[in-house]
């Protein structure tokens, strides 16, 4: 189990450092206006988002279940909690998996500094669910 343990954290890893750059990329993606600067930043998005953190995020899911199911009576409320939390983190990549698309088919509304704020919600998440398992409190 903690090969398991292992290689979803590592997976953890690689899904926000996804979810920390790919915002990134949007604020710069918002601010440019030549077209070479615009397709580089399709590209560069979709290769995130398609090749590093989507599997980073499946293989951090289906672990994380494997591991619930493994020691599932040793988790109190705090577990409950965190699954809230990275159903949160779920939804934010599935909402930048939208935002993705808006800028290939160049229908952003959104300005760079709006996506500079939702590029910190990822970060919030992070913290809470490293201090829910880490510190686990709750527990029964």
């Amino acid at each position: 189990m903690e090969w398991v343990k292992a290689i979803h954290v590592a997976a953890m890893v690689t899904w926000f450092a996804g979810l920390f750059y790919l915002p990134r990329l949007f604020v710069y993606h918002a601010m440019a206006t030549d077209e070479v600067g615009i397709e580089r930043f399709k590209v560069m998005e979709r290769k995130l988002f398609l090749g590093i953190m989507t599997p980073g995020a499946i293989v951090t899911v289906l672990l994380g279940v494997w591991l619930w199911v493994g020691w599932w009576r040793e988790a109190g409320a705090w577990m409950h909690a965190k699954f809230a939390l990275v159903l949160v983190l779920v939804v934010y990549h599935a909402w930048c998996g939208k935002l993705l698309s808006d800028f290939r088919h160049d229908r952003n509304r959104r300005s760079h500094v709006w996506f500079r704020w939702f590029n910190e919600f990822p970060v919030l998440l992070m913290i809470a669910i490293v201090i829910l398992v880490e510190v686990k409190p709750w527990s029964d």
